[in-house]
């Protein structure tokens, strides 16, 4: 390939041909709808403590994870930790949630962020880890009855938003973070008992990083199987929307759209909510 074609695939040019050919007319009002600043919604699990602010879209993605019945929770990569204050409110009393996440410098800041949001009566089940989580699956196999991956992604928001990483930004950054993300969600799947539900969640827009993922999962393993969030087997055991409006009042979960085996939360129709895209998995016995 020449290096005139090479560079038109890199950088601002690139990042929009390729957001263009996935989106296509849309492309125009969804990148109008990530230059403008999302507006952050308030979570707090007690009048004593602080207030935290994250996405309306990050609070639903983890809110889909089930819990009712849970006693072992995993949140596999849990920085900056709005995920895990969500999960924290959600789960029943005595169940235990661990958390964790590689960089030691975001696993400090995890750490802060639940001593001054989660109350300690929670923290006392609540256990903070900083290591690889696509290596646990070498020590450690079926030891977990949920699970949350909020998968590294491009994070195209920020990516728009930052001229640096805009003019640095490739295709093949789309490719090494999917590899990345198959690696971790081939490992939680292994760390998932048998009967356990496993949310796969990102910030990406690019199906390559999101559907094209879960399907490997698809392939490789006869035991997984996607739920809709209309099938009875998850309305069973699905999260009580009362226990997050304890946490944040008149919340409004935005409106999601159907992907072939998840949902995408699109900020262009959800007043500048996400992007999100989550997919609900359970491990068959």
């Amino acid at each position: 390939m020449a290096k005139k074609d090479k560079d038109a695939l890199r950088g601002e040019q690139g990042f929009n041909s390729y957001y263009e050919n996935v989106f296509g007319e849309r492309w125009s009002t969804l990148k109008e709808a990530f230059l403008k600043e999302a507006e952050p919604v308030p979570y707090c699990l007690d009048p004593s403590l602080r207030t935290y602010y994250l996405d309306s879209a990050s609070i639903l993605a983890a809110f889909s994870l089930p819990l009712k019945g849970a006693e072992d929770i995993l949140d596999l990569c849990a920085a900056p930790g709005g995920k895990t204050l969500v999960l924290a409110s959600l789960m029943d009393e005595g169940a235990k949630l661990t958390s964790n996440e590689r960089s030691f410098e975001r696993k400090m800041r995890l750490s802060k962020v639940c001593e001054e949001h989660i109350p300690q009566k929670i923290q006392e089940n609540l256990t903070i880890t900083c290591s690889d989580g696509a290596l646990w699956c070498k020590t450690k196999s079926e030891c977990f009855d949920r699970i949350l991956l909020d998968a590294p992604c491009s994070s195209e928001r920020h990516v728009l938003n930052d001229k640096k990483y805009l003019d640095m930004w490739s295709p093949a950054r789309v490719k090494t973070l999917s590899m990345e993300q198959w690696a971790l969600l081939s490992s939680a799947w292994r760390l998932l008992k048998k009967g356990g539900y496993l949310v796969y969640s990102t910030c990406a827009l690019a199906p390559a990083e999101n559907d094209m993922v879960v399907q490997r999962l698809f392939k490789k393993f006869d035991d997984a199987r996607v739920l809709s969030l209309d099938d009875e087997q998850y309305k069973e055991c699905r999260n009580d929307t009362g226990k997050i409006q304890l946490c944040s009042k008149n919340l409004v979960l935005p409106d999601t759209e159907k992907t072939e085996f998840g949902y995408h939360v699109l900020p262009d129709v959800n007043g500048g909510a996400g992007p999100i895209y989550f997919s609900v998995i359970r491990k068959t016995e």
